[in-house]
């Protein structure tokens, strides 16, 4: 009680020094008082609240309070727990480093920093010791579409998945007419500067993520939207319906600086966790900003654009930590690549994409390993125990699914809410099936064909899960076997003697219309068996599981030796025949035809290069308007081609012919554009829904 009757002193004794009438010109009008905006906030226009020790207290009923200390809810404070931590729980992928975690150090390297241009976006990248940051500026061109592109500044945070973004609008002129870039301070050779902020939970003490950048606007600006919190939060907006949450945008508080300036601050549905972000004129004769009904104005000119985050930071892996030693001299050959893939890459998990999927994706993380392999840096802290262990630490151990997706942070916290449940805790997606199939093909590559791995097998399966995904306590063995165990039940009943049926491949889950790397609403044409998993990866994994077997994993299961090979042979086998696709080379030519002339683009057909039948194997079985085989040509070949040694050499000599033959054609005969390989090309299908899905608009159609 004795600190609630404190903080309720200390509101009381700020309105009475502020009830004084005004006898500085900086003193700011709240109510029937007056403040210094460097010492109190104003809520509501009518009620103060002091700034402690550089933080805003808030608001609550007739309260003031430290988020930090105190919950407010329904106008009642409560107090939080001593222990309280960050949003997401702190040993987890997104979030707590490891438990000797000190306080934030001076960095001894140089800033890492890197600006990648696509008009109208250009990417700024800063990563230090302690945090890393991007910041996106969006400034449209005189031919952008301004319905859907407009003037925006955003911050991306890895930690936590966190991020800003704030949208602007011309006040004078017309749409189109305000530009806005960053620019170098005087005597720096990059636009961002970083920084960390020291805080402190459970005794440890951590860095959370500040950068800082000059801003310049051609015109006078209004910031329209501000989203603090949730990358997702920001996706929900910027990509789908415009969606706004009301209990995060009224959450948000502003307030001015005695600098002219305006800060902009949300204290995070855990009430702990708070970002910021504040624009401030760099001299007095730009002038100010000024707060308008939750949105800033201000004139033309340059200003300090600064963002905050107390949230643990991951650890990152430089360059040199990523790559192997073999591979150091890209460094220098490739600096950009190189500066990309540490952005991406940190001690307990490599991230999936700047700025959208800053955080984990198993399909996608497993992929990148397959393939960048030879490059990647080996043994306890590198790459390649990274992914693996981040995969291994969210399967769901009930059923040995990989997890899709991490939701991390506010967004963690906000699902939670939506079914009135109070938690912090990570939640995994384990909707895509593609996924479940890549983890043995990768402990394979690893622990049996390099040295470090066989160095590192006992030591690495022993470990103990500790993130917060329901694992902890199990060993990354049992978890693996737990997913090699699905793999075996899943695949036994199509391997039987009599079974290879369709029902007996593998599906989609059921409710389910995504389920493998094509997952957008189309992306197999509505189909519920896919093409790549069924004939690709399934044998593939079970490969794998026999020759992980073959040398003491899995003791519970000695018979996977033998019997995963058996499996694996029947899959390789029979499962191609379901999706072969074989269409005579008069109706080819009709059909490259029609779909080059009622396309719209103007390209040509190509069809004198059909000079005899088309062979290729469908995206899926089972697909929209009762297609019982989705005929869309596509490079899927690929995984089959990369992943497998098959040993039916009359079924691989044709498999290599068909791929082949599709990939050198020109398109819409094959898949061959100047520039580089269409995904799929649905002229082949004879219905006009495969036209219509299958566009240059989508990831999964006619693009590279």
């Amino acid at each position: 009680m004795y600190p609630m009757l404190l903080t309720l002193l200390v509101a009381l004794v700020a309105l009475t020094i502020a009830a004084n009438v005004p006898a500085d010109s900086n003193l700011i009008a709240c109510g029937d008082a007056y403040y210094l905006s460097t010492q109190y906030t104003c809520y509501d226009g009518s009620f103060l609240c002091p700034i402690q020790d550089g933080e805003p207290t808030l608001r609550c009923g007739d309260a003031c309070y430290n988020p930090r200390r105190y919950s407010c809810s329904n106008a009642k404070l409560t107090s939080n727990p001593t222990d309280a931590t960050p949003t997401a729980p702190y040993n987890n992928s997104s979030t707590k480093p490891s438990s000797d975690a000190s306080s934030p150090v001076q960095c001894s390297e140089e800033p890492t920093t890197l600006q990648l241009s696509d008009p109208p976006y250009e990417n700024y990248f800063y990563s230090d010791c302690n945090s890393a940051s991007q910041v996106v500026v969006t400034s449209p061109l005189s031919d952008s579409n301004l319905s859907i592109i407009g003037p925006r500044l955003l911050v991306a945070w890895p930690a936590g998945n966190s991020g800003v973004v704030a949208f602007f609008e011309p006040i004078e002129g017309p749409n189109g007419t305000l530009a806005i870039r960053l620019i170098n301070a005087t005597g720096a050779t990059q636009p961002l500067q970083g920084d960390y902020t020291a805080f402190s939970v459970k005794s440890d003490n951590f860095s959370g993520a500040r950068v800082s950048t000059l801003v310049n606007f051609n015109t006078s600006a209004r910031l329209t939207v501000p989203i603090l919190g949730s990358i997702r939060t920001i996706r929900d907006f910027a990509e789908g319906p415009s969606i706004l949450v009301p209990e995060i945008q009224d959450a948000i508080v502003f307030s001015q600086t005695e600098n002219g300036g305006a800060i902009l601050s949300r204290l995070w549905l855990d009430n702990v966790t708070t970002t910021t972000m504040s624009i401030t004129p760099i001299n007095a004769t730009t002038g100010t900003v000024s707060i308008y009904n939750r949105t800033l104005e201000f004139a033309a000119g340059t200003y300090n654009f600064t963002s905050t985050l107390n949230y643990p930071q991951l650890e990152q892996l430089s360059a040199r930590e990523v790559l192997n030693e073999a591979s150091q001299d890209l460094i220098v050959q490739s600096p950009d690549q190189t500066k990309s893939l540490s952005f991406l890459s940190y001690t307990n998990k490599l991230l999936a994409g700047a700025w959208r999927f800053l955080t984990y994706f198993g399909r996608d993380s497993m992929i990148s390993l397959l393939l960048l392999q030879p490059v990647l840096s080996e043994g306890e802290g590198g790459a390649i125990e990274a992914v693996i262990s981040a995969v291994l630490e969210r399967i769901n151990s009930t059923d040995g699914s990989v997890c899709h997706e991490e939701t991390i942070g506010d967004y963690a916290t906000y699902l939670h809410l939506q079914e009135n449940v109070t938690s912090t805790a990570p939640i995994c997606s384990y909707i895509m099936i593609d996924s479940d199939y890549f983890l043995m093909p990768v402990m394979q590559n690893y622990f049996l064909a390099t040295e470090t791995g066989q160095r590192r097998r006992e030591a690495f399966f022993a470990t103990q899960a500790s993130l917060d995904f329901g694992n902890q306590g199990t060993t990354y063995g049992e978890l693996a076997r737990i997913n090699a165990e699905r793999v075996m039940r899943i695949a036994g009943p199509f391997a039987q003697p009599g079974g290879q049926r369709e029902e007996n491949l593998v599906h989609l889950k059921e409710g389910e219309v995504v389920g493998e790397w094509r997952d957008s609403t189309y992306g197999i044409g509505g189909g519920r068996i896919p093409y790549d998993v069924n004939t690709a990866l399934v044998p593939a994994a079970l490969r794998s599981i026999a020759a992980l077997a073959s040398v003491g994993f899995f003791p519970e299961h000695p018979e996977w030796n033998q019997l995963a090979e058996e499996y694996a042979a029947v899959w390789e086998d029979e499962t191609l025949v379901f999706f072969k696709v074989v269409v005579p080379p008069d109706q080819a030519r009709e059909l490259v035809t029609d779909y080059a002339n009622e396309a719209g683009y103007g390209f040509p057909s190509n069809a004198s290069f059909i000079t005899s039948e088309i062979v290729y194997h469908g995206l899926a079985l089972d697909g929209n308007n009762d297609q019982p085989l989705v005929k869309v040509m596509n490079t899927d070949d690929c995984f089959r081609h990369f992943l497998l040694n098959t040993t039916n050499q009359d079924q691989l000599t044709s498999y290599l012919n068909s791929t082949s033959n599709n990939i050198l054609s020109p398109f819409p005969v094959g898949l061959s554009t100047p520039v580089g390989l269409l995904v799929a090309n649905p002229a082949y299908g004879g219905d006009p829904v495969y036209a219509a899905n299958f566009t240059n608009n989508a990831y999964h159609g006619t693009v590279v």
